[in-house]
C-alpha cells in the first residue's frame, strides 16, 4: 500500500538531492510510540520505503511536488498520515513544505498473464557480499566488506542478491505458509533494462556520511500466478535492494 502526499512548496528553494536521512527523521517520528518503533535500531528490513519529492528541480513558493510512502503495513501509512496531519509542516532537508493532501493507494502489477514494467524511482542499492564475491570472479576491497554492484559485475549477482533481499522481507511481512521468491520456480523479472549507475552521499546514521553506487532500471515481468504476484507486488510496498529506509529502491508500477 502506499501514501500519497500532495506538497505546496513555502518558499524559492534549490532541490536537495541529499533528502534522504531528513526525511527518514520525519518518518520514524511519526512511528515514536508505535509498534513499530521497536524496529528503528534493528537489522532487519524496516518495513517503509519513500519515493524522493517529485519531480526533481528547483522551485519556486508555491510549486507542487508529490511523495509517495510505501509499507506492506495499512496502520504504519496511517500513523504517517495522522502525524502529517496534525503537523503539515514539512521540511524535508533544506526544502521546506506544506502537506495539502493524502490519498491512499493500492498498485496492483495484475492477475496472472499480466505484462508490464516497474522502474526504480530512486537509486538501487545492491551489496555484493565477502563470502559470495569468489563465486561471480569479483575483486573486493580485501577487507572483508561487501561491494557495490556496478555492471562490470554482470547480471547474476544482482538477480541474486534482489531476490535473496525479498526473500528477506517475504520472511518478515508474509504468512509462514506462504512461498517466498527463492521457493518458486521462474526469474522474479523477465526483462533487465540498466538506465544508469550514480554515486551519491549519503547521511546513514547520525554523524556517518559515506559515499554510495546506485543504479536505476527498467523491469519487464509478466505474472506467472498468484505467487509470483504477490512477490512482485511485495517488492511496490517494501522496495528493492538495500536501504529502503534511506528511500532507496523505490519502485513505480508504469506500464501493465
Amino acid at each position: 500500500m502506499r501514501l500519497l502526499v500532495r506538497l505546496e512548496t513555502r518558499r524559492d528553494t534549490a532541490y536537495d538531492h541529499t533528502y534522504h536521512h531528513k526525511l527518514r527523521g520525519r518518518i520514524w517520528r511519526a512511528l515514536a510510540d508505535t509498534e513499530y518503533a521497536e524496529d528503528h535500531d534493528s537489522d532487519r528490513p524496516k518495513g517503509f520505503t519513500y519515493s524522493n519529492p517529485f519531480p526533481p528541480g528547483d522551485m519556486s513558493e508555491g510549486d507542487e511536488r508529490t511523495l509517495l510512502v510505501a509499507s506492506p503495513h495499512e496502520e504504519l501509512l496511517a500513523h504517517v498520515a495522522r502525524d502529517l496531519q496534525a503537523d503539515p509542516e514539512l521540511n524535508i532537508g533544506e526544502m521546506p513544505f506544506h502537506v495539502d493532501g493524502l490519498t491512499e493507494l493500492s498498485p496492483d502489477v495484475g492477475e496472472p498473464g499480466t505484462s508490464g514494467t516497474i522502474e526504480t524511482g530512486t537509486g538501487l542499492l545492491v551489496r555484493i557480499p565477502p563470502w559470495r564475491q569468489d563465486e561471480y570472479d569479483i575483486d573486493g576491497h580485501g577487507d572483508g566488506t561487501s561491494t557495490y554492484w556496478r555492471p562490470e559485475h554482470t547480471m547474476q549477482p544482482l538477480r541474486n542478491q534482489l531476490v535473496a533481499n525479498l526473500d528477506k522481507k517475504h520472511g518478515l511481512f508474509m504468512p509462514d505458509y506462504l512461498s517466498g521468491p527463492s521457493d518458486v520456480d521462474g526469474d522474479l523479472f523477465d526483462g533487465y533494462e540498466l538506465i544508469k549507475t550514480f554515486a551519491i552521499p549519503v547521511t546513514v546514521t547520525q554523524g556517518e556520511r559515506r559515499t554510495v553506487v546506485l543504479s536505476k532500471w527498467r523491469f519487464d515481468y509478466t505474472v506467472r500466478d498468484d505467487d509470483h504476484r504477490r512477490h512482485l507486488n511485495l517488492s511496490l510496498d517494501t522496495g528493492l535492494g538495500e536501504r529502503n529506509a534511506l528511500g532507496f529502491g523505490f519502485v513505480n508500477l508504469v506500464d501493465n
